[in-house]
C-alpha cells in the first residue's frame, strides 16, 4: 500500500481513538466478576482515596513544627488543624528526587519525572493506579475535579485525564438524574462511541501489519487505550438507567468565581463528601490552585487582601508574608472543616475519615525560591497510625513515591513499589 496512504491512516485512528480516550476518563471501567463491594462490606467497609493538591505550597515556618512526635508545637497553621490532632500526621523532609519544582506539578503524583514521562515502564498517577483496583464497583471509577485540575492526572500509557473545573457539573453528574430523552440521548452516544472504536480497531490491525517493531508498538498502545475505552463504555452503560443517590444538599446556582476562594473550596469539598457517603466514587483527585487575588472572609483587614501568586514569591519581604499568611489560614481551615466533617459523617462502626485516606500535597516547597524539596505533605484518616509530625531530614529529604506506597498497601493493595519509590516509609 502506499505509504503515504499509510501515514494518512495512522493519523486518523489515533485521532479518533484520542478523542475516545480524552473524553472518556470519567466513564470509567466495568467488570463482570466478584464484587469487591461485598468483599468490602466483610471487611468492615469500602476503602477510599482523596488527594488534594495545593500548587503553590504553604509557607513553611508557619507550617512545620521543629518538635517530631505526636506532641508537636502549634504553629501558626497548625492551630487550624487542630481539632483533628491525632487524626492526621505531617511530613517534612520529603520530597521526589530533585527535579525541576515547577515542571514536577504535573508529576506530584506520579513520582515519575515529567521529562522521563513513557520511559520509566510507568507514569501512572496514585489516583489513577488505586482507582483501578478499588473503583470497580462504583458509579465513578474516580474523579478528577478542581480549580485548574489538568495535568495531574495520568493513565499508565502516559495520557493525561482531564478533570471537570465546574462543582456545579460535578455535582449534576453525580446526584441529578437526567429526563428519558437524555438518557436515551446517552445511550445512543455509548453505541456511536462503540462504533468510532469498531472501526479504529480495525483500520489499527490492518495498519500494523505493514510496521516494523517500533511502530508496531505504539499501535499495540493504541489497541490498549481502545480496550480501556471499550470497558469504560461498558461501565457507563451499565449505570445510565440507574437512579442517582439522593442527598439533602443544594448547590449554588451557579459555580463561585475563581476568586471566591472560601465558597470554592468549601463546595468542593462538600461534593467529594457526598460523592464518597453516597459510594458513588472511591476515589478522588482534587486542584484547588491559585485564585489571582482571593476573596477572602470579611474578618480580614482589606490591606491585607493581595494576589496570591505575587505573595508566594514574596523573596523574604515581610508585608508580602503577613498578606499570603491569611490566604494559606483560610485554605488550611477550609481543610479543617472538611476532615471534620469526613470524621463526623457515621460508617458502620466508624467514620467515613477512618475509611479514607486523604493526602494533600503541592510540588513547591518554597514558592518564593521555586524549590521541590521539603514539600508540605499531610495525611489525615484511613485507619493509619498516626504519628503527628514526622520529621526527615530537610536537605536529604526522603522519597515521598515511598510514602505512597505506604498509602497504597493501606487500602488493601498489594504493591511493593510505585513511581520511584526506593523503600517504603513505616512511619504511619
Amino acid at each position: 500500500p502506499d505509504r503515504r496512504a499509510l501515514a494518512r491512516l495512522e493519523r486518523r485512528a489515533v485521532l479518533r481513538a484520542g478523542a475516545v480516550t480524552v473524553t472518556l476518563p470519567m466513564l470509567d471501567l466495568f467488570r463482570v466478576g466478584e464484587s469487591r463491594t461485598a468483599r468490602a462490606a466483610a471487611e468492615g467497609g469500602p476503602r477510599r482515596l482523596v488527594l488534594v493538591s495545593y500548587n503553590l505550597g504553604f509557607h513553611a515556618p508557619f507550617l512545620f513544627p521543629e518538635k517530631p512526635g505526636r506532641d508537636y508545637e502549634q504553629t501558626r497553621y497548625l492551630k487550624l488543624l487542630e481539632p483533628m490532632r491525632g487524626k492526621f500526621t505531617i511530613f517534612s523532609g520529603i520530597s521526589h528526587p530533585r527535579w525541576g519544582a515547577h515542571g514536577a506539578e504535573v508529576a506530584i503524583f506520579t513520582g515519575v519525572a515529567p521529562e522521563r514521562f513513557m520511559s520509566e515502564g510507568s507514569t501512572v498517577s496514585l489516583d489513577q493506579f488505586v482507582a483501578e483496583r478499588i473503583g470497580q464497583d462504583t458509579r465513578f471509577r474516580n474523579l478528577v475535579i478542581g480549580s485548574g485540575p489538568a495535568r495531574k492526572s495520568w493513565t499508565e500509557l502516559g495520557q493525561e485525564v482531564p478533570g471537570d473545573a465546574s462543582p456545579t457539573k460535578v455535582f449534576a453528574s453525580l446526584f441529578i438524574d437526567g429526563t428519558a430523552a437524555e438518557v436515551e440521548q446517552e445511550l445512543k452516544r455509548i453505541a456511536h462511541g462503540r462504533s468510532i472504536l469498531d472501526r479504529v480497531r480495525e483500520e489499527s490491525r490492518s495498519l500494523s501489519r505493514t510496521l516494523g517493531p517500533d511502530d508496531k508498538r505504539r499501535v499495540e498502545l493504541l489497541f490498549a487505550s481502545v480496550r480501556d475505552a471499550e470497558r469504560a463504555l461498558a461501565r457507563q452503560e451499565a449505570w445510565a438507567t440507574k437512579p442517582k443517590p439522593k442527598v439533602d444538599f443544594k448547590p449554588p446556582a451557579k459555580d463561585p468565581t475563581r476568586h471566591e476562594v472560601v465558597e470554592r473550596d468549601r463546595l468542593w469539598f462538600d461534593i467529594v463528601r457526598l460523592a464518597l457517603a453516597t459510594d458513588s466514587t472511591r476515589v478522588v483527585m482534587l486542584a484547588l490552585n491559585e485564585v489571582g487575588v482571593p476573596k477572602l472572609p470579611a474578618s480580614v483587614p482589606p490591606e491585607l487582601v493581595a494576589e496570591h501568586h505575587d505573595c508566594s514569591h514574596h523573596g523574604q519581604d515581610e508585608t508580602k508574608i503577613a498578606k499570603l499568611a491569611v490566604i494559606e489560614e483560610t485554605q488550611m481551615a477550609e481543610l479543617n472543616r472538611f476532615l471534620e466533617s469526613l470524621a463526623d459523617t457515621a460508617e458502620g462502626g466508624t467514620s467515613l475519615l477512618d475509611r479514607t485516606v486523604v493526602a494533600t500535597a503541592s510540588n513547591l516547597g518554597n514558592a518564593s525560591a521555586h524549590s521541590g524539596t521539603n514539600l508540605p505533605i499531610i495525611v489525615a484518616g484511613g485507619g493509619l497510625a498516626h504519628a503527628g509530625h514526622v520529621a526527615y531530614d530537610r536537605k536529604n529529604n526522603v522519597n515521598l513515591s515511598n510514602l505512597y506506597v505506604r498509602l497504597i498497601q493501606q487500602l488493601g493493595i498489594e504493591a511493593d513499589r510505585f513511581g520511584t519509590s526506593d523503600g517504603i516509609v513505616t512511619d504511619v
